[in-house]
């Protein structure tokens, strides 16, 4: 289904039509697309949002199933890992919203897109799943002061595998097409789901050790999830504003310096990359031969963006200029050579 879809929205199908030194290497976001399809911007999104549309589905199922169990056992352990899901599903809201926007054409006011709002989708997210943290920890910790009968085992811990099934099926789903179109936010909340789903098992874990006598095993393990999903809230938090701050991975400036390792007489003087919601954005100062004229300067330049688009597959605009200096006869301070989406 997956490789329909990926037919279908035309990916693989843009011939961009434009070489350096012989290279041939086809570029994100150049020149136009030969047979018609869509721009690849909205393709990725629209996988995007069918990723997000079977994890609502599937989160919604589960959650509905496990409010029925715990409306018969009473589990208190259950009912925290069903409002972590009930959130989880609700978090497809926001990051469907944000893609949708994501499609939208650059303006006069928002001349990269609105790729951004992914990073605010994220946030949202984030708080989404803290309010589902403090209800559960709330209802745990009343269920420790005043401990209640659960009843129903077989059912509850049923309940608990289809919490795990349920999950590990949208984590699957969105990490893989998180990392397809570069969203953090879409894997940040994939692994956020395989969390839930281990969570889930705990449920099975509190559902045996009522059964073997224990009856605060119940609220102890609704305790214990609802510190797993405070562990969920800190990690998510630092993935999504990382990525606000113009943070980068370690691995995105390695793959720059590896790219320019691969092309003689250029010599990086400066680099820096951001996200722009799941499409990475470059811009580089290097230094070639003053001895050079300019038309050989500029093929190194072009011969670096291929390289880099090369290397970095979600690279969507790469802006190599000149260092301070001269090339030939010629100034070149500041002199852009880029490509852009």
């Amino acid at each position: 289904m997956a490789n329909s879809l990926r037919d279908w929205f035309g990916f693989g199908q843009h011939d961009h039509g434009h070489a350096h030194d012989g290279h041939g290497h086809d570029h994100h976001g150049l020149h136009g697309h030969t047979h018609g399809v869509i721009d690849a911007t909205i393709a990725t999104t629209d996988r995007g949002i069918w990723a997000i549309k079977w994890s609502f589905a599937i989160l919604a199922v589960t959650a509905v199933l496990q409010m029925a169990v715990v409306a018969l056992s009473g589990s208190v352990a259950l009912l925290a890992d069903t409002i972590h899901n009930v959130g989880d599903a609700t978090t497809a809201i926001p990051l469907w919203i944000a893609f949708i926007l994501a499609r939208r054409k650059p303006t006069q006011t928002f001349t990269y897109g609105l790729g951004r709002v992914e990073d605010l989708a994220g946030i949202i997210i984030v708080l989404i799943i803290l309010f589902s943290a403090i209800v559960a920890g709330y209802e745990a910790i009343d269920r420790l002061i005043d401990p209640r009968a659960v009843s129903h085992l077989n059912w509850l811990a049923a309940a608990g595998i289809i919490g795990f099934l349920g999950n590990e099926a949208v984590a699957v789903f969105r990490i893989r097409v998180g990392r397809e179109i570069n969203s953090a936010a879409l894997v940040a909340d994939g692994y956020h789901a395989r969390t839930d789903g281990l969570t889930s098992l705990a449920v099975v874990v509190g559902a045996i050790g009522v059964w073997l006598g224990f009856p605060l095993a119940d609220p102890i393990i609704g305790l214990l999830i609802t510190i797993a999903i405070f562990g969920i809230v800190w990690q998510s938090a630092r993935s999504v504003l990382t990525r606000m701050l113009d943070g980068v991975e370690p691995g995105v400036m390695d793959d720059i310096h590896h790219a320019a390792a691969h092309v003689p007489g250029a010599r990086i003087v400066d680099a820096k990359a951001r996200w722009i919601g799941h499409r990475l954005h470059a811009d580089l100062a290097i230094n070639v031969d003053e001895t050079l004229p300019l038309s050989a300067a500029n093929k190194i330049a072009a011969d670096l963006e291929d390289e880099l688009f090369e290397h970095m597959p979600a690279l969507a605009a790469a802006n190599v200029r000149f260092a301070m200096g001269k090339v030939g006869d010629e100034h070149v301070q500041g002199h852009p050579h880029g490509h852009r989406s």
